[in-house]
C-alpha cells in the first residue's frame, strides 16, 4: 500500500485556505472535473499543505500533485521556487504532473486524458493499491 502521510506546517493552512477562496480560473475549471471523486473514483484536495509547500491539486492515494503554471512562472526565481518544492516532494514519494494554465483553459479534454492515463499506468503498476481504499 502506497498511501503515507506527509506532514505539514500547520501555519500553511491559513494560506492554503486563503488560496482555494481567490483560485484561478484555471484552477476552478479542473477543480469541476476532478472534486467529488469525478476522476477515475479518486480523492483529490485543492489548495493541499504538504512539508513546507502548497500544491494546487493532490490525491493522497496515488501520491500524486498536479501543478498549473500561469504566466508568473516564467520568472526564474518562481520557476525555481516551483523546482524546490516539486524535488522535496518527489524525494518524499509524490508525483507530478504540470500543466500550463492556458492548456488547462483551451484543452481540458487533453489534460484530463493526461491525468487518466498517468492514473492507469499507476494502477497498472501497483495493482494492490486500489482496492486498500474502496
Amino acid at each position: 500500500m502506497r498511501r503515507r502521510i506527509i506532514p505539514y506546517n500547520p501555519k500553511l493552512k491559513k494560506l492554503a485556505r486563503e488560496l482555494r477562496n481567490n483560485s484561478t480560473l484555471s484552477e476552478i475549471l479542473l477543480w469541476k472535473q476532478l472534486r467529488g471523486r469525478q476522476m477515475m473514483g479518486y480523492d483529490f484536495h485543492r489548495q493541499k499543505p504538504l512539508n513546507e509547500f502548497i500544491v494546487d491539486f493532490f490525491c493522497n492515494e496515488l501520491l500524486l500533485a498536479i501543478e498549473i503554471d500561469g504566466d508568473s512562472h516564467r520568472d526564474e526565481e518562481v520557476y525555481n521556487n516551483d523546482l524546490r518544492k516539486q524535488n522535496r516532494l518527489q524525494d518524499l514519494g509524490v508525483s507530478f504532473l504540470r500543466f500550463m494554465d492556458l492548456h488547462v483553459k483551451t484543452d481540458m479534454r487533453n489534460v484530463l486524458d493526461t491525468i487518466a492515463g498517468w492514473i492507469e499506468d499507476y494502477e497498472e503498476a501497483h495493482p494492490d493499491d486500489k482496492s486498500s481504499f474502496e
